[in-house]
């Protein structure tokens, strides 16, 4: 036994069975606190905050008192503070470690962001201020919206949209906008690529139209045969993603753009994956005509989390006129916001095609966005692009000897693998899954696209260095010689180091418990 200079053992030879006292008595092991609902450490009698009853208080509620217990059990600030840390501890995040997730792009929000979106006059500010109050925010507004133009080559951009979806909403309703005003109403089939996005169709059909799906060729891109036979007049737009969901390049793009004006219609390009070509290629030089940008994908701001993110989207000269309100001009040295339809169309002698939301745009995402752009200026965004292409190859040319590629040649921005490599292992791509966790990693985007079987998509971004990515590249092909070597034990029984085990999904998804009940002790899907 090792020996320290007091003469204490400071480690055994021969250490015990872990089995023997693998369960701890607190149910926390180490630094990984056991911690159980809210509801089930608080006390529903107390409050957290010990204050007498105020004396000589009249209510102003005029008969709108609470007369009923609020529910919500009393913490203390200390135990308040500790059950979110410890439950943050739990989740995985960027800041912990690689976040593969492709066709979403989980990239690295740099502190700087958060700074500066926290400087007062930007992060407490209320959107009914007299506008005079919010020329700085106004004249933030219209840096990013002049960049966002500047990077596609548009002459419009809409800073409304809440989120990518809700600026797919934006743009198919300028469209519709636009083919009504032409008079084209019965324009109202859009065509949408078997691997788009869920929502495209979604949306499309939200607008009213309905969607005609073209499948893709052996390359992974757009069938161009099949599109050229379901072109007609009553064809209205194409919702395409470029570089599209499989990590590839549609390199017909331009043809695609020209033979869909030629029939008439309009080209929607899906912008999320924008940063893959950001500062290589303007979008508006490629035909498109209205394409929403994910600041939370492209320029950094923070994915997820409950939102509200930021969607932005762009519109060519054809659309221009029917953009909503409302947005940010300038007269001279004043910053003005044009609230109302009447208003535009008196400025600009546009049509709107209406108001898309209440206020405009997510302060905190645009402070975020313009941060990054900023300091990362053009030479740096197009390094981005470059890099998140150079980083998602390293892994397809260090995966693909023991993986299987989905498709041949090189990748842009994620690579995507099938699952061909685990036949016969007795082991599924959601095995796979739930073995990485074991192994300290989100999976990556699992069974997605959908044009691909058992499909594994991983994005790195262009945030992770060589290590990080040989680190991840070792434990996946690990992972597939285990499940070669029939350890099939380590997969099925995947996860049993994470703070929850393997769910049944189904029973989760169909029967969940979405409500405490202090009588309810069963618990969903375990």
């Amino acid at each position: 036994m090792a020996m320290n200079t007091q003469g204490r053992p400071s480690r055994p030879v021969h250490a015990p069975d872990p089995g023997a006292y693998s369960e701890t008595f607190s149910g926390s092991k180490g630094l990984d606190q056991a911690e159980p609902l809210i509801f089930e450490r608080g006390d529903f009698d107390n409050c957290g905050v010990d204050l007498p009853e105020p004396k000589g208080l009249k209510t102003r509620l005029d008969g709108l008192e609470r007369k009923s217990a609020i529910g919500l059990p009393g913490l203390s600030e200390p135990e308040t503070m500790r059950h979110y840390v410890r439950l943050s501890r739990k989740n995985y995040a960027i800041d912990l470690g690689l976040y593969p997730l492709g066709s979403c792009t989980m990239k690295h929000n740099p502190r700087l962001n958060e700074k500066l979106a926290r400087l007062p006059g930007l992060s407490d500010i209320h959107p009914m201020q007299p506008q005079s109050t919010v020329q700085g925010a106004f004249e933030l507004i219209g840096e990013l919206a002049h960049w966002l133009m500047t990077l596609t080559n548009t002459p419009c951009v809409s800073m409304s949209p809440k989120a990518g979806a809700h600026g797919e909403l934006c743009g198919m309703m300028a469209i519709r906008a636009a083919l009504d005003a032409r008079g084209e109403t019965g324009r109202r089939r859009v065509l949408v690529p078997e691997s788009a996005h869920g929502t495209n169709p979604a949306t499309a059909v939200q607008c009213g139209f309905v969607t005609d799906e073209i499948p893709a060729d052996a390359s992974g891109r757009v069938d161009m045969e099949v599109f050229k036979s379901k072109l007609g007049d009553d064809v209205a737009a194409i919702m395409l993603t470029n570089p599209n969901t499989c990590g590839l390049f549609e390199r017909d793009i331009k043809e695609i753009a020209d033979l869909i004006h030629e029939a008439g219609g309009y080209f929607y390009c899906d912008g999320a994956n924008f940063n893959a070509i950001v500062g290589r290629v303007r979008p508006g030089d490629l035909g498109i005509d209205a394409m929403h940008i994910n600041l939370h994908k492209t320029f950094s701001t923070p994915h997820g989390g409950g939102g509200p993110g930021s969607g932005p989207t762009v519109f060519s000269e054809a659309l221009a006129p029917f953009v909503p309100v409302p947005y940010v001009i300038q007269d001279g040295e004043t910053w003005a916001m044009v609230e109302h339809e009447q208003e535009a169309r008196d400025l600009s002698g546009g049509e709107p095609f209406g108001r898309l939301v209440a206020f405009h745009g997510q302060m905190g995402m645009f402070t975020r966005a313009l941060s990054y752009m900023m300091s990362h200026g053009s030479d740096g965004l197009r390094q981005v692009a470059e890099d998140a292409v150079l980083n998602a190859n390293y892994i397809l040319a260090r995966l693909r000897g023991e993986m299987t590629a989905a498709f041949e040649g090189t990748c842009m921005h994620e690579a995507l693998f099938d699952d061909t490599f685990l036949k016969d292992t007795g082991v599924s791509t959601l095995d796979f899954a739930k073995a990485m966790i074991d192994e300290g990693y989100h999976p990556m985007t699992m069974y997605f696209p959908l044009v691909v079987h058992g499909a594994l998509l991983i994005e790195p971004t262009e945030t992770e260095s060589k290590a990080g990515l040989d680190r991840f590249c070792d434990t996946l092909l690990k992972l597939t010689e285990a499940a070669r070597d029939g350890d099939t034990g380590r997969f099925l029984n995947a996860p049993v180091h994470a703070p929850a085990k393997r769910l049944d999904e189904t029973r989760a998804a169909r029967s969940p418990v979405l409500t405490w009940r202090e009588d309810e002790t069963a618990q969903a899907a375990e």
